[in-house]
């Protein structure tokens, strides 16, 4: 193990990567970023370049960590990233061509079809946790043996965002059991391995990683992944693990009954559970800590919807923001469905729409800001009621991420929702979780009132709840009467490009 009292944490993000420096005992010391863009090169698909992006970005914000840390030493580094996602690599863990993404890249609905067809729905889901969707690796794995034959052939190694950074920092192959329990239906959730049968009919020949928890130590910085980052050779690197998963082990979600609410780009949820019943509309996955499982939803928008509306309409996100503290709730009347790009759970359905009802020449760009947080905060309630169909009891919601500052956008989820959110000191994200990660790696007590306090509790407004129970209960009718709508523009869409 290191000898120094320093720990580094990067997470590469969907718009940007982090970077934290921390003491073993939970001091935050500096805190870097990088954006970065994704690239769509056909509707339905989202990639990034592993090399320029992953690989580029985890250098230059290593280097800048190690200067801020001054020549003090350093105790261990750990990462953590998008996910799940499909690098295919030679054999010497080169990329063959730009990672496809998690569930915002919908290529392989097709092979979704062939491999339930093949398996059985209900099989995949009672072995694996989860339904076969654009989340999931196995898929994409097909799509990929099926469209770009050659590259699937000399694939040699299935890699993440966190994996590779570990291949090229340590030279091991190996993924964390998380990562894997989303690689449907590669992984057997309940034996906790790999499903060698499956993975051989949807990815023959390939050999899959070494499997270990993002709490352990995998391996050390190689003296040729020290000449490029400027680390130093021999500094202990965790297995890391999938960014949401990271993110929650940040702010202490690790008991049953922990649910963390992270306002980022997408909204993600994760629920630490006492036993886990697989659920079609949602994900059952492993926990980032050893024999934990947990229960997933994510929608597929979120910051991307409120980004989008702040370009159209123009002002910055404080302007917007006070404009809609002056609305009331329910928008006066208006109700958004925030599937800009289909939606992920519990619809699985990448051909969702979204849709603004109730305009009038009366409505503002501050109504319509409101109404899609409304959207997102009903987004929520809706994945939250399936989590208890599911058997998770929430205990105590987290909120985390970009989207708690400020406090409006909270504010309305705890009114829809009923409950009170604890809103943490450090909101900088999943590289605050590798380092926590990585001090439980290096088996240091993580006190989460020492590493990162509540600083606040958002507490629901009881008068609000009548109007928007009613309002959700439109929300949820919204969809189902214009699905066949949104379905048949989907396709246009996609004869039009």
């Amino acid at each position: 193990m290191g000898s120094g009292d320093l720990l580094i944490g990067v997470d590469i993000g969907t718009s940007s990567s982090k970077g934290v420096l921390t003491s073993v005992d939970g001091r935050v010391l500096r805190q870097v970023e990088r954006p970065h863009a994704v690239s769509t090169p056909r509707p339905g698909w989202v990639e990034h370049d592993a090399d320029a992006v992953w690989w580029g970005d985890f250098v230059a914000l290593a280097r800048e960590l190690l200067a801020a840390a001054a020549g003090r030493p350093l105790a261990a580094l750990a990462v953590s990233g998008i996910g799940p996602c499909l690098l295919p690599a030679d054999e010497a863990g080169r990329p063959l061509r730009p990672a496809i993404l998690y569930g915002v890249d919908t290529r392989a609905t097709a092979q979704i079809a062939e491999l339930n067809a093949e398996l059985g729905a209900d099989a995949v889901l009672r072995r694996c946790g989860s339904p076969l969707t654009s989340q999931a690796v196995g898929p994409k794995l097909r799509w990929l043996a099926e469209h770009e034959p050659e590259v699937s052939r000399r694939t040699r190694r299935l890699l993440m965002a966190s994996s590779y950074l570990v291949h090229r920092l340590t030279g091991r192959y190996v993924l964390d059991h998380h990562s894997a329990s989303q690689c449907a239906p590669l992984y057997d959730l309940a034996a906790g391995t790999w499903a060698a049968d499956w993975a051989e009919a949807v990815a023959p020949g390939l050999p899959l990683p070494e499997l270990a928890w993002p709490t352990e130590v995998v391996g050390s910085v190689t003296a040729a992944a020290a000449a490029e980052t400027g680390l130093p050779v021999g500094l202990p690197v965790t297995a890391g693990t999938v960014d949401a998963w990271a993110e929650a082990a940040s702010v202490g979600v690790r008991e049953p009954g922990d649910v963390m609410v992270m306002y980022g780009t997408t909204m993600f949820l994760v629920q630490v559970v006492d036993e886990l019943r697989p659920h079609p509309g949602l994900w059952g996955t492993c926990g980032a800590f050893p024999g934990t499982r947990t229960l997933a939803a994510g929608m597929a928008t979120l910051g991307a919807v409120t980004d989008w509306l702040r370009r159209l309409v123009g002002g910055h996100y404080a302007e917007l923001v006070e404009q809609a503290r002056r609305v009331p709730p329910g928008s006066r009347g208006l109700l958004l469905l925030p599937y800009f790009a289909g939606e992920r759970t519990p619809l699985f359905d990448p051909d969702a729409r979204g849709v603004l009802a109730g305009l009038t020449t009366a409505h503002g760009r501050a109504e319509v800001y409101r109404a899609a947080l409304e959207a997102t905060a009903y987004g929520v309630r809706h994945n939250l009621e399936v989590m208890r169909e599911a058997g998770g009891r929430p205990r105590r919601l987290v909120a985390v991420g970009g989207g708690t500052q400020g406090g409006l956008w909270t504010r309305i989820v705890s009114d829809v929702v009923e409950r009170e959110q604890h809103v943490p000191e450090h909101t900088v994200g999943a590289c605050l979780g590798d380092a926590v990660l990585a001090a439980v790696a290096l088996g240091i007590d993580v006190d989460p009132e020492r590493w990162n306090p509540v600083r606040s509790v958002v507490r629901p407004v009881a008068e609000h709840a009548p109007r928007y129970r009613e309002f959700f209960r439109r929300y949820r009718e919204l969809h189902e009467k214009t699905v066949e709508i949104s379905h048949f523009l989907a396709s246009v869409q996609r004869e039009e490009g």
